[in-house]
């Protein structure tokens, strides 16, 4: 059996454009797709936090700082908005026990804070401001 599980997030981003007149998708600060293990053209979903928005698109590597959504998904979001950046995966039965997503959070800049691997407080998180 497969399951789908939390891959990867970042939560609590800062949409800082949208853009009705590009291509559909979100662009994403290349540093943190790093960090939080997004690539481009992978799925995500996008929580916004302002509205209860719930929608999917795909990745696009962006600017510095950058949390834009693109084309209709634009519709979803106004600059300022919270958003929460989800990306799944599917994962065998015997990888779902010690499966631990990525959890990148991030400043009202976009500026990584913290990444972890459990939704509690951990003291084995690494923070980016130690």
């Amino acid at each position: 059996m497969l399951t789908p599980m939390l891959k990867c997030k970042i939560h609590r981003a800062t949409v800082t454009g949208a853009d009705l007149a590009s291509e559909g998708s979100i662009s994403i600060d290349r540093s943190l797709c790093d960090l939080a293990g997004l690539i481009p053209f992978g799925q995500v979903d996008i929580y916004n936090c302002n509205n209860g928005e719930r929608f999917t698109t795909y990745v696009i590597y962006g600017k510095p700082g950058e949390i834009c959504l693109n084309g209709a998904a634009a519709r979803k979001v106004h600059k300022g908005d919270i958003v929460i950046i989800c990306s799944y995966g599917v994962y065998a039965e015997n990888e779902v026990r010690s499966h631990k997503p990525t959890l990148l959070r991030v400043d009202e800049k976009n500026k990584p804070i913290e990444i972890h691997h459990e939704f509690i407080e951990s003291k084995t998180s690494a923070s980016f401001l130690e």
